[in-house]
């Protein structure tokens, strides 16, 4: 018997990949709140608009986004799946609130020649800072200081900042280079330089591009999938009709219809690993099984191996995770000075806003504009202490919003929620903690796989793959 621990969307995606190997062998899913989907939570206002607590759009490219798109496939949501192009105003206008204003990204190879209104030069000056400045070998680095050595400050504090806060809510001065930017940092150690490793790289899909376009032709009249379609259409997001809390609700009925068991409210507080076979203590009572996939948070993992591996324990415990507010607004009609996917802000800013997403921009709503402000992060205990309450976060997302985009009306619906430790900080040297994290369970034997967004990824993309490499691990 296989226990999945979890049932968020690495959780469920696992007990999907298991139940497809399990060669007549049960599987079991615990979670220990009411609900599966984790951080995944789609709300409706009044009006139909869709609020998402957590992720909303999905990128379809590499490896990781067309395994999710197969999966999307698999559970027959093709038809509710909704997508934009690379032409469409969310995937070119891409916002930096910085100095009072708001500053637009380059979208295109032209722009980086011109000097944009962020910097004091144009961004090809800063490729030749790049050529110009020395290589250090190093194992790890942040990527505040990379980008800080490779390209310059402003670089570093304008643009890479409040990316990172982007995509993990995270401080750019201590996130891992080697982990979150591995091939730009794997160019400077190999190559002394980003610039010339990306040629490099660009060199070597020239020259074996010949060969896959042999099996391109003789593929041409096979069945498209998914992911070919979007990968011939060239999307640049996707999401699905009605929230994408669909996915993980979909996740959960395949499951239930293929005999695998749902437990909610099942939360477990001690593994023991014993010779044949592994004991959990669900609520109080001992339930066996023979392996146990976890994607539970790797803090929450630590407290349940503590007594029996305590180095593994160690490991998982030092794993950081930063709270993040989201505050949902619709307004009636269109508010927004431009479209766009929305704005970042820089930490340098000292604003408590991570940035907003124009989600009405990129999925429409009827004739309203609906946003979500992301606030806190790494520096949320700094702005709101350790239990603000939602009148405060309210008052604070909606002052700052109207504030920088000039929005005079007030939200017809709002929806506020403190997503507590919610995105894990892959921090300088993950890479190789998790590497110590594998090898300690492999040396010792343990029937134990790790999946979710503590290991190997934040985004959605990378979780879901994740829990398909921990079945596959597991199960040889």
């Amino acid at each position: 018997m296989t226990i999945v621990l979890g049932g968020g969307i690495s959780g469920l995606s696992a007990a999907y990949y298991a139940a497809n190997n399990a060669r007549n062998s049960a599987v079991i899913l615990l979670e220990a709140s009411s609900r599966v989907g984790g951080w995944i939570q789609s709300k409706t206002s009044p009006t139909g608009a869709i609020f998402e607590q957590g992720p909303r759009t999905i990128r379809p490219v590499g490896l990781a986004g067309k395994n999710t798109l197969n999966l999307v496939e698999d559970l027959q949501l093709s038809n509710k799946l909704i997508h934009i192009g690379q032409s469409h105003p969310a995937t070119r206008n891409r916002l930096i609130y910085a100095d009072e204003a708001l500053h637009l990204l380059p979208a295109s190879l032209k722009g980086i020649f011109k000097t944009i209104s962020l910097l004091d030069r144009p961004l090809i000056n800063y490729l030749w800072t790049d050529l110009k400045a020395p290589k250090i070998s190093k194992e790890d680095d942040s990527i505040y200081n990379f980008v800080q050595r490779r390209l310059g400050q402003d670089i570093a504090d304008n643009i890479i900042s409040p990316i990172i806060c982007g995509i993990c809510a995270g401080d750019a001065r201590k996130i891992s280079v080697n982990f979150l930017f591995k091939s730009l940092f794997e160019a400077e150690q190999k190559y002394g330089s980003i610039v010339k490793g990306i040629l490099a790289n660009r060199l070597k899909k020239v020259f074996s591009k010949s060969k896959d376009t042999v099996k391109e032709n003789n593929a041409a009249n096979l069945h498209l999938t998914l992911a070919d379609i979007a990968e011939k259409e060239r999307w640049a997001l996707w999401g699905l009709e009605g929230g994408l809390e669909q996915l993980p609700q979909a996740l959960a009925n395949n499951l239930r219809e293929r005999g695998v068991k749902i437990q909610t409210k099942a939360k477990c507080e001690k593994l023991t690993f014993k010779s044949n076979h592994i004991e959990l203590l669900i609520n109080g009572n001992i339930q066996e099984c023979s392996r146990v996939i976890s994607s539970l948070p790797a803090k929450n993992l630590a407290e349940l191996v503590q007594e029996q591996h305590p180095t593994l324990s160690a490991e998982l415990e030092v794993i950081p995770t930063v709270t993040v507010g989201v505050v949902n607004f619709e307004f009636q009609g269109d508010v927004l000075p431009l479209q766009a996917f929305g704005f970042l802000v820089p930490p340098k800013e000292n604003l408590p806003l991570l940035g907003v997403i124009f989600d009405s921009c990129v999925f429409p709503h009827k004739s309203s504009t609906v946003l979500t402000v992301m606030m806190g992060g790494a520096w949320f205990e700094k702005y709101f202490g350790p239990n603000p309450s939602e009148e405060q976060l309210l008052t604070t997302a909606i002052d700052h919003t109207k504030n920088i985009l000039c929005i005079e009306e007030e939200p017809v619906a709002y929806n506020v929620a403190v997503l507590k430790d919610c995105i894990p900080q892959h921090v300088v040297g993950h890479t190789q903690r998790i590497k110590r994290i594998h090898d300690y369970i492999s040396a010792h034997h343990i029937p134990l796989r790790l999946c979710g967004s503590s290991y190997q990824g934040v985004g959605l993309n990378d979780v879901i793959l994740s829990a398909k490499q921990a079945v596959c691990d597991i199960v040889q």
